[in-house]
């Protein structure tokens, strides 16, 4: 990780995220697109991410950052992040060991407090953030914790690395809220929970996300992610909608 000669500020908000390589990402989108598609698509959501990120970094003392993988793909994030964003390398073999070693880094590099948030949600609304953020810089321990509607989380935020907390957990599975939770009762830690959003996986969360960029109707406070937007606009415009979100322009 690259080093600073000012303070640390506050809260590190850490984008854990992929090398967005063609066959290597987003995966579970193969079909309705193409494996180049599929990571366009993510370079779009890591744009996205980043640039709210950055926002909210600018206004609530803290600052954006990268978890990334693998090891040397660097280059690969060249083009996609906003100027002073820092590198910080994933380590470990589990998802939870790499969520723990994060934290555990970051708050030894100076920051007070961290937020992991996931890189598959381009439209998480900013208020998320903040609160998450306001929660990490009110007194006592906690841990906070936003639900995706699959039963994982997309945020996680933490003053302390508590490695119990990524411990016992069903990765990848719909428990995974449940066990994070269970586990802070364990050690007697605070839970805040922010409210519900949801990860892009697979076909049926990108027609989700199609009706949260193109319906009239959208969830209040929710990012309009114009390069995911703009990208997605023009691969319908291209190959057709009932393609790529056939739900939404179904009938």
């Amino acid at each position: 990780m690259s080093h600073s000669a000012t303070p640390k500020k506050r809260c590190a908000l850490g984008l854990m995220a992929k090398a967005p390589l063609a066959g290597e990402v987003k995966t579970r989108l193969v079909p309705p697109l193409t494996s180049a598609q599929a990571a366009a698509l993510n370079i779009c959501f890591l744009r996205d991410m980043a640039t709210n990120i950055a926002a909210v970094a600018a206004e609530c003392r803290a600052e954006g950052l990268v978890v990334y993988t693998p090891i040397g793909a660097e280059a690969a994030f060249d083009g996609i992040l906003p100027e002073g964003f820092e590198f910080l390398a994933q380590r470990g073999e589990s998802l939870g060991a790499r969520l723990c070693n994060a934290t555990a880094d970051l708050l030894k590099d100076g920051y007070s407090s961290v937020c992991l948030i996931n890189s598959d949600s381009p439209t998480l609304p900013r208020s998320m953030l903040d609160r998450a953020i306001e929660s990490l810089a009110s007194d006592g321990d906690r841990v906070v914790l936003g639900a995706a509607d699959d039963g994982g989380y997309y945020l996680i935020g933490l003053k302390q690395a508590h490695r119990n907390l990524f411990e016992r957990i069903a990765w990848s599975t719909a428990d995974v809220l449940s066990h994070t939770v269970e586990r802070a009762a364990e050690i007697g830690l605070e839970v805040e929970m922010l409210p519900r959003w949801y990860d892009v996986d697979d076909a049926e969360t990108l027609n989700r996300l199609c009706e949260e960029l193109f319906a009239t109707h959208r969830q209040d406070g929710a990012y309009s992610a114009p390069h995911t937007r703009a990208f997605l606009a023009a691969l319908i415009e291209k190959e057709g909608a009932r393609r790529v979100c056939p739900k939404l322009f179904s009938g």
